[in-house]
This record gives structure tokens, C-alpha cells and sequence, in this order.
């Protein structure tokens, strides 16, 4: 375990400085201006120079072994640095779905992956879905030559970036029903297969997908047909932690600029630090912070160990998405009205790592969404 920690430790300071050297706030401005169809440059190097990509993955596939403790670790150094990236929508849920699935063809684009060569999309949401892990209206036809696909997928991160997208598709009941899930892997330039790009707020980009009788053979499955709801769940949720760990890097840098900005600023010949009602406030966005720091690492170091049972990972990852989806709030809203208007304009950091903490506290689910199923499934386990 020292050894493993070490190695992340490392693998966060190596990171860092690469970001600091490549991918600086202006560099970040000026990257995400021509991102449209291809990721930040500094993307290829998280590959190529630092050789990052690996270390999640088995060693049995090509990987280090560090499992969800080295996205945990990356993804809040990226969050530091405010990086627009696939990490999430790549290793997190991609490269987790397709290293479940070992064999010829996942282990060959995995290996493209990890170069920098491909990058991993899961196209899973719908506009009727309301963040249900089981409402997939998208059909799955079995036919003589393989299959076909019909239907849409909304808000697809990292979807504009993507060779490969990961799709949930129906074979089976009802819009919302457990069984009939299955997962296909469908390469971006499949006939049949339209793709609408947009920026989202905080510079990253997502797409809509529409698939129109898309013709895919037989190998294109991942998986047994109709039962991939537990692995959808189980890669959900891990992204779910994923971005609680992310949102530790934003939250810190957002409470230390917040705290640089009250002791330089000064009202009535004063530092805004010397106020009261000022102290109160970062002492709640503190507070808010060290709570989502303690939950995030708690359950992180739970799921690192294995065999948890699926409604334990699930009401443990809810627990710590609660945590800092109220951190979000709590410190974004302080520092954007601490530092007053300044907090809003696009010339400084803070309305930008607003933005991603806004985002980050809506994605998989805002906190009355997983309130609602940490509820439910106390009430299952009575």
C-alpha cells in the first residue's frame, strides 16, 4: 500500500508540473478556442511523454494495476489545473467498460488508448432519463449479420473528441425495465451514425448522437446481451466518484484564490479578511471542503478494496457525491461573492473553476437525486 501510494504521489506531482509547463490558464483559454473536434494538445502528452494513461489499467492488459486510486489522484490534479479533457469519458467509463470486457479487439483499442491514439466516449444518457442508470429508449435489433441500432443520446461528454463510442442500446422491455441492456462498441465513422458538437459552459464539449438503422457485426457487442445494467451501474458510479475527486483540485484552488483576494483587497482601509461576516464565510467554505475531502477519500479507499456489494457502492458513492455537490455550492458561491464582480468575468480564474464546480455539481446526478437514492435504498435494505 506505501509502495502504491508513493507511486500516486508521483504520478500527482509529475502531472502537475507537466499542466503547470503545458496547460496554464491562458494556454487552457486559447486550446479550448480550437477544440472542437480534437482535445487540448497537452491530451497526446498525458500519453506520449508521461506514459499516465496506463496506470489505472491491469497489468494483465499493459497497465500499472493502480486501479481507481490512480483516477481519483488524476482527476483532482486536473481539477487543480482546470484541464478540458476526456480523462473522464476515456479511462474512467471507457477504458473501465472495455477492460471488463478482455479480448482481441478491446485489448487492441485499449492499447491505442493508452498511446494517445483513440479516444473513449460512453454515449448512455437520453432526454428522458433524468439520470436513471436504467431508461435507455435506444433500440438493439439482432440481425443475420450482426446488429442494429436505432435511437438518440444526449449530452455525450467528450463526444465531439471520440474515435470510439461505448452505446447502451434496448433489446428487450420496457424504456426503464432492468434486463434488455446491452453495451456495443461503435467507431465514430459507422454509416448511420450523425454526431451534433457544442461547447458546454465551462469550455468542454458534448455531443448528441442519432443512430439511424446503424448496421454493426456480430463482434461489436460487449459483454452478454441484455445484461449490462450491473456494469453500466458499477462504471457510473466509480465516475461518479471520479468527479468528487475533481472537485477537491477545483474547490482548493477556488478557496485559495478566494483567500489571497480578502487579504489584498481593501474596504474602509482594511483587509476584507479582518471582517467578521467575511471569516464566517470561508470558515463554511472551508468546512464544506474538508467534509467532501473526508467522504471522497473514505469511500474511494472502500471501493479500492474490493468486493463491495453493489448497494453498498452505491449508497456510499451517493454519500460522497452529496458531500461535494454541497462543497460545490458552498465555496463556488462564496468565492464568485467574495470577490464580488470580478468573480464573473472571464479574465479571471474563478468564474471559469465556478463554472466547472456548477457543472461538476449537476453531472451524474445533482444532490437531490442521490439524496433521493441513498433514501431508497435504506428503505430497501430495512
Amino acid at each position: 500500500m506505501a509502495h502504491d501510494n508513493d507511486t500516486l504521489a508521483m504520478l500527482q506531482d509529475s502531472l502537475a508540473r507537466y499542466l503547470e509547463d503545458r496547460h496554464g490558464f491562458e494556454a487552457r483559454l486559447a486550446a479550448l478556442r480550437s477544440a472542437d473536434s480534437a482535445p487540448p494538445p497537452f491530451w497526446t502528452g498525458l500519453a506520449r511523454e508521461l506514459d499516465l494513461l496506463r496506470a489505472a489499467l491491469p497489468e494483465s492488459q499493459g497497465g500499472l494495476g493502480l486501479g481507481l486510486a490512480a483516477h481519483l489522484a488524476t482527476m483532482e490534479t486536473l481539477g487543480a489545473s482546470l484541464a478540458a479533457q476526456p480523462y473522464l469519458a476515456t479511462m474512467v467509463l471507457g477504458a473501465g467498460l472495455l477492460q471488463r470486457h478482455p479480448g482481441a479487439a478491446a485489448d487492441a483499442l485499449l492499447e491505442q488508448v493508452v498511446e494517445g491514439r483513440a479516444v473513449l466516449a460512453f454515449a448512455h444518457g437520453e432526454p428522458e432519463g433524468r439520470h436513471s442508470r436504467s431508461w435507455v429508449q435506444t433500440r438493439l435489433t439482432r440481425e443475420a449479420q450482426g446488429w442494429r441500432l436505432d435511437g438518440r443520446k444526449a449530452v455525450v461528454h467528450a463526444g465531439p473528441w471520440a474515435s470510439h463510442f461505448i452505446v447502451s442500446a434496448r433489446s428487450e422491455g420496457a424504456a426503464d425495465a432492468a434486463q434488455g441492456l446491452s453495451l456495443l462498441l461503435v467507431p465514430r465513422d459507422t454509416p448511420g451514425l450523425s454526431l451534433r458538437g457544442y461547447p458546454l459552459r465551462d469550455g468542454d464539449r458534448a455531443a448528441e448522437l442519432v443512430f439511424d438503422k446503424v448496421q454493426l457485426p456480430a463482434t461489436a457487442l460487449l459483454g452478454e446481451p441484455g445484461a449490462a445494467l450491473p456494469q453500466i451501474e458499477q462504471a457510473l458510479d466509480e465516475a461518479t466518484l471520479a468527479v468528487c475527486a475533481e472537485s477537491l483540485g477545483v474547490l482548493r484552488r477556488l478557496l485559495r484564490d478566494t483567500l489571497d483576494y480578502v487579504r489584498q483587497r481593501k474596504q474602509f482601509g482594511v483587509a476584507l479578511s479582518s471582517f467578521q461576516v467575511v471569516q464566517h464565510r470561508l470558515a463554511d467554505m472551508h468546512m464544506a471542503l474538508e467534509q467532501a475531502i473526508a467522504l471522497t477519500a473514505h469511500v474511494g479507499e472502500q471501493l479500492a478494496a474490493g468486493d463491495v456489494p453493489p448497494a453498498e457502492r452505491a449508497r456510499a458513492v451517493s454519500s460522497a457525491k452529496v458531500a461535494a455537490g454541497k462543497a460545490c455550492k458552498a465555496v463556488g458561491q462564496g468565492a464568485v461573492q467574495l470577490h464580488g464582480g470580478m468573480g464573473m468575468t472571464e479574465e479571471l480564474a474563478v468564474g471559469h473553476y465556478m463554472r466547472r464546480a456548477t457543472l461538476i455539481e449537476g453531472l451524474f446526478g445533482p444532490v437531490s437525486w442521490h439524496l433521493r437514492r441513498v433514501a431508497a435504498l435504506a428503505e430497501a435494505a430495512a
